[in-house]
């Protein structure tokens, strides 16, 4: 049946579509003044205009939306202020070296200012070459935004690229943010003293959404636009099964799924990774949600491995030297961001298989691939 015979087609592909999109999923919180948009906005906005340097931090728990609302922020900034902002972005788990890190920052410099980058330049020519570029850009009243991710990683070593950063920031010509997220709430305290006097101390804490917030949010993700491709009758009476009285959000069956689901995680990743599993549940034919469709997303959440599970699994396979990594470049960064190569041929890898008598049929399928 085509998408615009069964208007259920389109109605799920909106849903998914919305709920990986960060742009539409925080919406209902750009109102307040009071947000970390409005703040965070302020704040960098205020560093254009009045041309000045600032810093702060990001902190809260993975997937409370920290990197998810600081790029709505910087977007919608790169549209009101045409041609006067610089984004560079570097991640403390590829760019914890101080050396990769300021290599990268004068490597995306050259990119946005269209120059030429040298892979042979040391340590002190791309630091040399980073002050006078926030130089020549602050004499043309440019912002360069430094979004430093996973930011208590750059705190580990001597943290050269920190301090010559926020160092050169001290200038007065110079015109940029540096802006830090981590999942760590004491990440300012990490930083060495003479790192920490450069430092703003800015500090914008993320929290997962509290009860009172989730109604707002699920009818915005969920709830079907009425002036849309949809016919408005099949947009009506989905809004209505989905929110009137005694149907999907009003039922205390769904409040106690919920509750359930915040009580192991209430991060904003985990409430759409399960929107997202109820919504690929829904019936085609009757082209509605039904509570079915949230519990079997609970069990299906609840049964996905966690990422510590993984780790052992990863650090298991490290050890029995069926894996190894493929250089020592890496030391210092965590185990699941260096590349590995396999140590044993695929001959011995399908003999091995084809020996274990419990194998999942999944893996002798791969193999045979």
């Amino acid at each position: 049946m085509k998408g615009e015979e069964n208007p259920a087609e389109d109605a799920l592909i909106l849903l998914r579509s919305r709920i990986w999109d960060s742009n539409f999923v925080f919406t209902p919180f750009y109102d307040s003044p009071d947000s970390n948009y409005s703040k965070l906005k302020f704040m960098i906005s205020s560093s254009i205009t009045e041309a000045c340097n600032n810093s702060a931090l990001l902190l809260g728990p993975r997937g409370s939306g920290k990197m998810a609302v600081l790029g709505l922020v910087i977007r919608d900034l790169l549209e009101e202020h045409v041609d006067m902002i610089s984004v560079i972005r570097l991640n403390g788990r590829l760019h914890s070296d101080d050396n990769c890190a300021v290599k990268e920052i004068a490597r995306q410099l050259c990119v946005e200012h269209q120059l030429l980058f040298s892979k042979m330049a040391s340590f002190d020519d791309n630091s040399q070459f980073m002050v006078a570029m926030l130089r020549e850009c602050g004499l043309a009243h440019k912002t360069i935004i430094f979004v430093l991710d996973e930011f208590e990683f750059f705190t580990q070593g001597k943290q050269r690229l920190l301090y010559s950063l926020l160092d050169a920031m001290q200038s007065v010509t110079s015109q940029a943010v540096v802006i830090g997220v981590s999942c760590r709430l004491d990440a300012d305290q990490l930083l060495e003293k003479r790192v920490r006097s450069r430092f703003s101390h800015r500090k914008l804490l993320f929290l997962p959404p509290s009860k009172e917030d989730l109604p707002r949010l699920f009818k915005h993700i969920l709830s079907l636009p009425l002036d849309m491709s949809l016919p408005p009758d099949y947009a009506a009476e989905f809004n209505a099964k989905l929110h009137c009285l005694k149907h999907i959000l009003a039922d205390e069956r769904f409040k106690e799924i919920i509750n359930a689901l915040l009580n192991s995680d209430s991060t904003v990743e985990h409430l759409l990774r399960f929107l997202f599993h109820a919504v690929c549940q829904m019936d085609l034919e009757s082209g509605f949600l039904s509570l079915d469709n949230f519990r079997t997303a609970m069990s299906s959440i609840q049964r996905q491995p966690k990422m510590e599970y993984l780790q052992d699994a990863f650090e298991h396979l490290v050890q029995r030297e069926l894996i190894g990594f493929m250089d020592n470049r890496g030391n210092n960064q965590p185990i699941e961001f260096r590349a590995v190569k396999l140590l044993i041929s695929s001959h011995e890898l399908y003999q091995g298989l084809e020996s274990y008598r419990s194998c999942p049929a999944i893996l002798r399928k791969l193999v045979d691939q």
